[in-house]
């Protein structure tokens, strides 16, 4: 007998205001947000205007416009939300991202612009699998989802990469590669495999049935923790230099 399995963990009930609640993840949403907090806080200069400007481009980016692509690319979220409305969300919430990118070169930087254009594309590129899905993989998610955020924000502070903004970068693409690969776990388990047999036998004799349960929990509560930590680790970076 099978029962039927939420998405992801912080999946809510399908339909109405519910499922645009669960398009924003809101736990990786924040999880990648952070990363944008640290890489403005280790920068040597402290600009918050550029750091708020930072997290609504990729609020919109990430959080709205990766969602809602990915879940127009085989509804992985099960949402009711039309296709038309994925298509505008999408469109409406990367259009303003780019336009703060641009905004902010003009008023900044102006190598702001390679950032920008780095981004939309491979948010576009991520999630619609394109170039038969060369740009779907672990590699690029780390890049893109970790390093790529925090060198963002740290640039649109500093104007330069310093030294230390390279193993932060590191941190965040390892993290976000540590994500990745617990998530793919989980979400195989929740959104493809039927059905769950067998058991372990544990050495004093005692075994223990294989459940879907048992095959999420650990990663699940490791994934729950991780976005926790880094946004714990964000908050007291920004608390530090407002202090």
């Amino acid at each position: 007998m099978t029962t039927e399995t939420r998405p992801a963990f912080y999946a809510l009930g399908q339909g109405g205001w519910r499922d645009y609640v669960t398009l924003l993840h809101p736990p990786y949403t924040l999880w990648h947000l952070s990363y944008v907090a640290i890489g403005a806080s280790i920068a040597p200069e402290w600009r918050p205007a550029r750091l708020g400007a930072a997290l609504a481009a990729f609020f919109l980016a990430v959080g709205i416009g990766a969602h809602a692509l990915d879940e127009l690319n085989g509804r992985p979220l099960r949402t009711r939300i039309p296709d038309r409305v994925l298509v505008a969300l999408a469109a409406l919430s990367i259009g303003g991202a780019v336009a703060f990118g641009v905004a902010a070169a003009a008023a900044f930087d102006l190598w702001l612009l390679a950032f920008v254009a780095f981004g939309a594309f491979i948010v576009c590129a991520y999630n619609l699998e394109l170039a038969g899905g060369r740009f779907h993989n672990d590699a690029w998610f780390a890049l893109a989802w970790g390093a790529f955020p925090l060198l963002t924000a740290y640039f649109a502070a500093a104007s330069e990469i310093r030294p230390e903004a390279v193993p932060a970068a590191a941190f965040a693409a390892l993290l976000s590669l540590a994500q990745r690969i617990l998530s793919k776990q989980v979400r195989t388990v929740r959104r493809r495999v039927a059905a769950v047999s067998g058991a372990i036998a544990l050495r004093d004799g005692t075994s223990e049935p294989v459940t879907r349960d048992l095959l999420m929990r650990a990663p699940e509560d490791a994934l729950r923790a991780l976005s926790a930590a880094v946004v714990t680790l964000a908050v007291a970076l920004v608390a530090l230099r407002l202090s």
